[in-house]
Formats: structure tokens, sequence, C-alpha cells
């Protein structure tokens, strides 16, 4: 297999990269699953951007600055920001369907969330990500330049230091200076047979890291392959102990993590004690925690909702937004409504169960704004990424901006890039392991894994917790290591390696923090340090 450019992942991030390179390059995209399976086609709310006169460049950069609690990198939120409107304008010269509004500046509907002064987020109804998506994955599937390779599970990338053959299989690279990419390892999850990927360029755009945890509002496929990828080729990441719970999941057994978008607060919603609340049933609890009550950033919302279940024995809260007209609530949000109606409950009559849920990394692999990391030939786009945008805490709506913004980017650093000639590349080699014999090891771990994660490294943590999943982490990492030195690999096995390297960095980068801030609340250190510094781990050299 040999292509200009191997991009894993088939979010927002990594469509724009391949759209914008196809016309000169030809492209391979790698998806887990289907296409339309990743985090974006999941997002709600919408993109935000300054698309209105009445907003400026340095509120948005201003009000990112806090919710991100002092770590944002401003020189990549300025760059991020100010490119806003062309990324947007590009979504719809593609076609993306967003909502209409006649009287806007632009023509189409602004909403606001948690933690923006003003409206500026575009969106497509309550179901912006799956708009973009479909609208792109049209694209791709048409262009003659694009290959499509669904249902593949990338394994590791092949760095310079590999072409011995050491490390194909089953054991650790030897670094030797500096690696470059040349490609990566994909299984072909129908056949089993692994395929050899040449390419000058790879890019890593494969989400977040939500399945690490028991609870998230994100899709199977969220098992931080990029980053555990990245790592383990030898690049630093960054912010690994920010991870974000989205403080409204809907709460019902049927739902599978059903996100209720940010947005129904910014229209008004009021989150409230349910009756099991006792006397306080009803009464709003935000203004008690946060001066701005709901629309305080989702950081202070998730730890408001966490002490009030905690402290009133309660499995969940209510959010309520009955008070505002029905036809608004049906037209705003068609899926949200539809989808609570199914399991009965009527938005327009009555308030939504809700609890908090893991949403977002913040942190991944450190880059450049062009995408680059620490290895030449390999770059990393999107939620797996570490631009330095999201600090410590991100701010409703940046996401998809980002994936728009540093994908336009990284797909011309690469278009500018000379060309190099790559060597030849060695197959997998599979000739000393079996097939295994008790698949069941790998789903106790993998449910091991994500129960102590929630239980020790949660929305509120302390060192004792921390230190109690690091031993675990680590007994569980020697037992996925042989495991996958001496059988042959499997898709649950290979996203299990993934996940509890994972694990790892996340709660390796919270215990070097000793201060709260943003997402890391910490009840040995709840003070914060006067000076915001990123946690970066650095891969041992071997």
């Amino acid at each position: 297999m040999k292509f200009d450019v191997a991009i894993v992942g088939s979010g927002l991030a990594g469509l724009s990269v391949a759209l914008h390179l196809a016309q000169t390059r030809k492209v391979a995209i790698i998806s887990k699953r289907a296409l339309l399976d990743g985090a974006s086609n999941w997002a709600q709310g919408g993109i935000a951007a300054v698309l209105d006169s009445g907003d400026s460049h340095d509120q948005h950069i201003a009000d990112t600055l806090v919710a991100g609690a002092g770590l944002c990198e401003e020189a990549a939120t300025r760059y991020i920001v100010e490119n806003g409107r062309a990324a947007i304008e590009w979504l719809i010269e593609q076609g993306v369907p967003f909502t209409r509004d006649a009287s806007a500046e632009l023509g189409f509907h602004l909403t606001r969330e948690g933690g923006h002064s003003q409206r500026r987020i575009i969106h497509a109804a309550d179901a912006t990500g799956h708009a973009v998506q479909v609208t792109l994955e049209q694209k791709v599937r048409a262009h003659p330049n694009i290959a499509l390779f669904e249902h593949h599970c990338a394994i590791d990338v092949i760095t310079s230091d590999k072409l011995t053959g050491k490390g194909v299989h089953g054991g650790a690279p030897h670094l030797v200076g500096q690696p470059r990419c040349y490609g990566l390892y994909v299984q072909d999850e129908e056949s089993g047979q692994v395929l050899t990927f040449e390419a000058e360029h790879t890019v890593l755009a494969t989400g977040g890291a939500g399945k690490v945890y028991l609870y998230t509002t994100n899709p199977d496929t969220a098992t931080g392959d990029g980053i555990a990828m990245a790592w383990r080729a030898g690049c630093r990441v960054s912010n690994m102990e920010f991870i974000q719970f989205h403080p409204t999941c809907l709460y019902h057994p049927y739902a599978k993590s059903f996100l209720i978008t940010e947005a129904i607060r910014g229209e008004g919603g009021l989150l409230k004690l349910p009756p099991e609340a006792g006397p306080a049933a009803g009464t709003r609890f935000m203004p008690a925690h946060d001066e701005r009550g709901e629309l305080a950033p989702r950081d202070v919302v998730a730890r408001a909702i966490d002490f009030e279940m905690k402290k009133r024995g309660l499995d969940y809260v209510h959010l309520d937004i009955s008070h505002q007209d029905p036809e608004f609530l049906k037209e705003h949000f068609p899926t949200i409504y539809a989808r609570c109606l199914e399991l009965g409950i009527d938005i327009t009559k009555e308030p939504i169960p809700v609890v908090p849920a893991v949403h977002f990394t913040c942190g991944g692999i450190v880059t450049d704004l062009a995408g680059r990391t620490d290895i030449p030939g390999l770059y990393a786009v999107g939620e797996t990424a570490c631009t330095g945008l999201h600090g410590a805490n991100r701010l409703a709506s940046n996401s998809l901006l980002e994936c728009v913004v540093i994908g336009r980017a990284c797909a011309h650093q690469i278009a500018a890039a000379p060309k190099i000639e790559n060597p030849v590349l060695p197959p997998w080699d599979e000739s000393r392991v079996t097939n295994a014999d008790e698949e069941v090891v790998i789903a106790h771990n993998w449910d091991e894994l994500r129960r102590f994660m929630w239980n020790y490294v949660g929305i509120v943590r302390t060192t004792k917790r921390l230190e109690r999943a690091q031993h675990r982490i680590k007994l569980l990492k020697e037992e996925i290591d042989e495991y996958y030195r001496n059988f042959r690999i499997t898709h649950d096995l290979l996203e299990l390696r993934n996940l509890v390297e994972v694990a790892s960095l996340i709660v390796n980068s919270a215990l070097s923090r000793h201060e709260s801030r943003g997402l890391h609340y910490s009840r040995d250190f709840p003070d914060t340090l006067p000076k915001a510094l990123p946690s970066v781990l650095t891969p041992e050299r071997r």
C-alpha cells in the first residue's frame, strides 16, 4: 500500500486534511469503523467563530483563555480564532447545511454556549457534527485521489528505527538518533491480515480517549489510538490530566451516554435538584456554586453536579428547559426532543435527568500549528493533538473549529514539503506468535481498567487514588504487553493496549500537577499556583 499521505481517522480533522490535499496528492483514509462512526459525527452544539460585527477576535480569545484557566497557548489561540471565519466559509462552500437566520449578518443562526460572552456558535440544528460529516463524507467518497479503508485498525507507525526489523511485533522500538515516520501497520478487521502502508506523510486524526473511562459521551472508537501510537514512536504528550467531563449526559438505562448539548443551557435551560432531594427538590443549585450559573464553563458545572449528587446521594440531577416555547424547542433541538420522547421524556413539559460523563481529551500529542509532531513525517490533528488551544479546559464548540483550521494548515504544510524516497519497509512479522486461547482476559482487563479510572481518576482526585490507579495500570500493562508479544493481534487487544497506555499518561500527568486548575481538581492540592505551566511527558529513548 503506497500513498503520498496516510490519514488515520475519519472525523472532521482527518477529512479536512484529505480534501485539502486530494487535488495534488494520493491520499489514504484509514477508519477503524465506518467513516461516520467517530466523535465528530456525534457533535451536537456547533462551531465557534467570530461571524458577527458585534463580536470580535479579542472577545473570543479572552473567553477561550478564561475557560482554559491560564494554560492556553495565546499564540495558538489567536491563530485558530483569527482563521475561524475562513474555516466556516470553507464548510459552507462544501455545502454544510447550517441553520439559517435571515436577520443575521452572515445569514445563519448563531447560538451561545457556556463560557462564551457572545452568540458565536454556528450550527445545524442540534446535530452539527452529523451535518458536517455527511457533507464531507460524500466529498471524500467521490474523490478519485482518495482511497478509503473502512474497518481497518492502525497498529503502530513505522519509524526509521524499526527498519532493522526490531519492534515490528511484540517489542519496544530501539531508537537511534532522530527517527522519521515512513508509514504504518494496519490490520484489516475482516480478514485479520496486517497491511503495510507506505507514506511520505502520516497524519494521526484518531480523536480522543473517552473509552478509558466507564461513562463517556464518546463513541466506542475513542480509545486513544493516535496518542498511544505517537507515544510509543517517541513523541511527547502534554496536558493529559485535563479530561473534560460534559456536565449533561442523559441519565437513562437505554440511552447509552446520549449527550444533551450545552446549547440547552445557552437557550435558558436550568439545573435543578430532582424529587429524590426531598424538600430541596426543584431548587436551582448552580448560582450557589458560580455567579455565571448554568453558563459557567463545563468544569465548574460538572464539579457542581458531582458535588450535589455526592452530598445528597443522588444518581442524577434535572436539566429543565420546559419553560421555553415548545415549537422553539422542537425546531432548535429536534434530535434531543425526538430521542428523549422515545424514552418517555417530553422536554417541552418535564425536566431531563442528566449526569456528568467524560467528553473530551484536552491534552494529547504535542504539535505545532501545522500539526507537526516531534517525528518528521508524522502529524497529529484534532482531539488527538495538543496545540495549546484548550489549556486546562476546552471552551464549548472550539474543538470542531480547531479540526478545520489545523487540518487546513497541516495540509498546506504537507503540500509544501519536499518529496522524499521511502526505504523498503519490512512486512509485519507474526512468525513467533500463536492464536490466543483466553480471549476473556481482554474483556476482563478492559472492564477493570475503565472502572478504576472512573473511581480513582474522576472529576475530583486525590494523590492516594491516583497512586492506586498507577499501581493497577502497571500490573495491567505487564499482562497486556505479554499477551501482545505472544498472541496474534485482535481489534479488542489493540484497543486495550492503547487504552492502558493512555490511562498511564493521564495518571502520570495528574500526579505531576501539584495544584488544582481547570479540569484537574485535587483535594490534596486545592489551590491554583500563580504560574500556569503545561505538563509535558517525554518517552524514554530505548
